[in-house]
């Protein structure tokens, strides 16, 4: 295992870290009503300034992340420790979890959580799957506490799934019932000093199968306590929904913006997950995924208006993802690159 006393540039990159004091740290209107975007702060005077961000990194210092999904190769063939001191090089501050060993051996939370600390990261949540007709699988609908004891030992704030709510189907009362079982786990994150969360993909935009006007989304928002159920939006898969889910089934317009879901309930979202993607017409899903900054998603116009939220604070996490690299280790390195050169109110 390389410690940062051994690799110069690693100390290096740690210090800068302590130095600068880094903090580990629509929807259908017979469902849930409308609401109103943030306004940004616009204050004139130095203070305003500061506290806006106003010429400062888009993407704060203690803020960046990864998902593991992305390195899964890497993690495989050089282990966590050589993925954890890549990451630390490149400017990374956290890192999620997409099992916590995928494919490695045995490894301990303990030596896991060790080793994100020798590398100055922080794991800032846990993919988890939702159910399984397996009674001993480690889900949370079949084995919530050890989840939780797992999530709570490696300190995490966030713990979640990127599962879909379609347990019981895809009608209105199919999505309630799942809400109900998130509002429980959720509960049980709570107690525990840790927040529950959804990452979505592109299905969840659709249309429920008995109420072709119902998207299933605002279902999901609207009958989970926002208290206990968060949001992971991945940004990429929400504007394939975008594209696939912009008309009902009778072909009548139904257009949607991502970032307004966001918008209307910044709290709601302390994840997420930035890929990006080329449109393209040809493909099934309007979008070929690219390295973060090779693509038509405009990140800088996202992350300037979700930064603009909590009156100017920056409470957010970002979290590259790329679900099949040609090379994980490059796409770590340019995503980062990218994301840590846009500004607020420049071009970037």
């Amino acid at each position: 295992m390389t410690r940062a006393q051994d690799n110069p540039e690693l100390a290096e990159t740690l210090r800068r870290r302590r130095f600068l004091g880094v903090a580990a740290g629509a929807t259908a209107a017979g469902l849930l009503g409308t609401g109103t975007a943030a306004a940004a702060q616009t204050g004139s005077t130095t203070a305003a300034s500061a506290r806006n961000g106003r010429g400062g990194p888009l993407v704060p210092r203690g803020h960046l992340g990864i998902q593991l999904y992305t390195l899964r190769d890497q993690v495989q063939s050089i282990g966590f420790a050589r993925v954890f001191e890549e990451l630390a090089r490149y400017g990374y501050d956290q890192v999620e979890f997409a099992g916590y060993t995928q494919g490695t051996g045995d490894i301990t939370l303990k030596q896991l959580g060790r080793l994100m600390r020798d590398n100055g990261l922080r794991g800032i949540g846990s993919h988890v799957g939702y159910y399984s007709d397996d009674p001993k699988a480690y889900t949370f609908a079949t084995n919530l506490t050890q989840v939780l004891d797992d999530a709570e030992a490696l300190g995490l704030p966030h713990v979640g799934t990127a599962s879909g709510p379609w347990r019981y189907g895809s009608t209105v009362d199919g999505w309630k019932r799942c809400a109900e079982e998130f509002n429980t786990y959720g509960a049980a994150a709570k107690a525990r000093g840790m927040k529950f969360y959804q990452h979505n993909h592109a299905e969840e935009f659709s249309f429920a199968t008995d109420r072709p006007d119902v998207r299933l989304y605002d279902v999901l928002l609207a009958e989970t306590d926002p208290e206990l159920v968060h949001l992971e939006m991945d940004i990429y898969w929400a504007y394939v929904g975008q594209y696939r889910f912009g008309k009902r089934a009778d072909g009548s317009p139904a257009p949607f913006e991502p970032l307004n879901y966001v918008l209307r309930a910044p709290h709601r979202y302390p994840l997420f997950h930035v890929k990006d993607g080329e449109h393209d017409e040809t493909a099934t899903d309007g979008y070929r995924m690219v390295d973060v900054g090779d693509g038509d998603i405009d990140y800088r116009r996202f992350l300037s208006a979700v930064g603009r939220t909590h009156g100017g604070r920056r409470d957010h996490h970002w979290l590259v993802e790329h679900d099949q690299p040609a090379d994980s280790l490059t796409t770590a390195r340019r995503s980062a690159r990218y994301l840590r050169s846009l500004r607020c109110g420049g071009r970037g």
